[in-house]
């Protein structure tokens, strides 16, 4: 009989668990912890702290935003990935081979990830790039949602076989804004019709096979003044209109895009109303901690099936897997080629 995890996913500061840390992550609101690029150093101490991590709190998801291309916090001692992008520009001539390139991409980074001590990469990103969205560009599989949700199926059956999650982000789609809501909160004007014939295909199509959601910080005006991520209507159509049943993760409540919602605990508050399972709340300690302290009665039992299940691959044994051997050499490749 597991307990359902805590609500809120913090980082923390280094290469290693400071005493202070080892304490906080004793706290039961906290359900899990996302590492950045600055706790990476390469994959022998990655897999070190996650131990580390495991040993004062067994049950706690572990995350990290290893996509591909731009979008890679762990860099030593893992395969180079191209972006989505790069994999996908040969669809249009092989579509098969695109295909089957992006499903042992995604093989290959699940058993890496795993291999680490993590039970969750925060991919793929389904946004159609629509050539607006600084914040995604090359992230995307593809401008034509139809390529995106062929690709992203592919990515998450390779995630899948691979023992690992998959999370699509950022519901309902961050492409078609020319504001990165890192910095700044989008507003998207188009119509509903006009998202569910475009950014949306992609969720509603895979909503059966996604592990988890993450909403994107845009406001879509002709459906809800509130970002999605903090919006009722939005979830709801999530769960109601495109039967979603896995976990809905806040995006950063730390990003610019959140603070229209309010103090970190009222942003939390927020998107725990609107439906979301898990907040996570990145780079603002004083803000963390703020949000824990109104996080008690807001725990999950959803949470507890994102953990990986299996025995986990062995950092040293990958490479004597042939079909790694190939797919790390083709993605470290593609990695090398100079995009256009």
């Amino acid at each position: 009989m597991t307990q359902p995890l805590g609500p809120v996913m913090l980082d923390i500061e280094g290469t290693q668990l400071s005493d202070d840390e080892r304490r906080l992550l004793a706290r039961p609101e906290i359900g899990g912890v996302i590492l950045f690029q600055r706790n990476t150093h390469d994959a022998e101490q990655v897999r070190a702290l996650t131990r580390a991590i495991r040993d004062v709190r067994p049950d706690m998801l572990l995350a990290i935003d290893q996509e591909g291309g731009r979008v890679q916090r762990l860099r030593d001692g893992v395969t180079r990935l191209p972006s989505m992008a790069t994999l996908a520009a040969g669809y249009a001539e092989m579509p098969d081979a695109a295909r089957a390139l992006v499903h042992e991409t995604g093989w290959l980074l699940g058993m890496e990830m795993a291999a680490c001590g993590f039970d969750i990469t925060f991919a793929p990103v389904l946004d159609v790039d629509d050539q607006h969205s600084p914040a995604i560009g090359d992230r995307s599989f593809s401008a034509d949602p139809d390529i995106v949700t062929v690709l992203g199926e592919a990515f998450i059956d390779g995630l899948h076989e691979a023992g690992m999650i998959a999370v699509g982000k950022h519901f309902p789609g961050h492409g078609g804004v020319s504001l990165d809501s890192h910095h700044a909160l989008p507003e998207d004007t188009r119509s509903l019709s006009a998202l569910r014939e475009h950014d949306l295909v992609p969720f509603k199509t895979l909503s059966g096979k996604l592990d988890a959601v993450m909403p994107a910080h845009v406001v879509y005006t002709a459906f809800d003044s509130r970002p999605a991520g903090f919006s009722p209507s939005w979830l709801g159509m999530l769960r109601e209109e495109l039967s979603f049943k896995g976990v809905v993760f806040s995006d950063d409540l730390s990003m610019a895009g959140a603070h229209v919602a309010g103090s970190p605990s009222a942003r939390a508050e927020a998107a725990w109303a609107a439906g979301c399972d898990m907040v996570l709340v990145c780079n603002d300690r004083s803000a963390a901690l703020e949000v824990l302290d109104v996080a008690a009665g807001h725990s999950s039992k959803r949470l507890g099936k994102l953990r990986y299940g299996r025995a986990r691959p062995e950092l040293e044994t990958l490479p004597a897997l042939a079909r790694w051997r190939r797919a790390h050499a083709r993605l470290e490749a593609l990695s090398e080629t100079p995009s256009h």
